[in-house]
């Protein structure tokens, strides 16, 4: 059975521009932004700007697709409204585990693989599509199982109320 997945098409080592398709440069971060960041190197569009930041492991290693500053913006968007979600303490679970389920969920979500599922990889496009659905399930409660017994999934937040047996009341299930 064939997987049905959105491809992401993200080069880690970049030399045209996904943006502009303007020529890319790997230098010193310290020449644009006048002080070394991470691991002092990234990738830089001589046409239009977009910049990318590599690892400190890997330097020649890009963390996703060149940016510009509305994708930039976009991109700690989701990520803010996606700490506000894992970040909430879970009984039972490491911080960890929440955090990758709720990355699998939103894989799920954007239907593309969960091990494509990280914000640098993603274009305007698809940044917008992540926070609009992390804008609607902001203020509901996700809901993970130990070894992944059973999908995660977000219930309303009144059914944090337990229905008297100390388990959720999933009635309200969502997304």
């Amino acid at each position: 059975m064939k997987d049905n997945f959105r491809t992401l098409h993200v080069d880690l080592h970049p030399t045209k521009c996904n943006l502009c398709g303007g020529k890319v440069i790997y230098m010193q971060n310290a020449k644009i932004y006048g002080e070394k960041f991470g691991s002092g190197m990234c990738y830089y569009c001589t046409n239009c700007n977009a910049t990318v930041g590599t690892h400190e492991s890997n330097p020649e290693e890009a963390y996703g697709l060149l940016s510009n500053a509305k994708m930039k913006y976009l991109r700690k968007k989701c990520h803010s409204l996606f700490d506000t979600i894992w970040q909430v303490p879970q009984k039972k679970f490491k911080p960890s585990y929440v955090r990758g389920e709720l990355y699998r969920w939103l894989a799920k979500q954007l239907n593309i693989r969960w091990e494509d599922c990280h914000f640098g990889y993603f274009d305007l496009d698809m940044l917008n599509e992540a926070r609009d659905i992390l804008i609607k399930v902001q203020g509901k409660r996700f809901k993970v199982y130990p070894k992944r017994k059973k999908d995660p999934h977000f219930i309303e937040r009144d059914a944090q109320q337990t229905n008297g047996k100390g388990k959720d009341n999933e009635s309200k299930k969502i997304a």
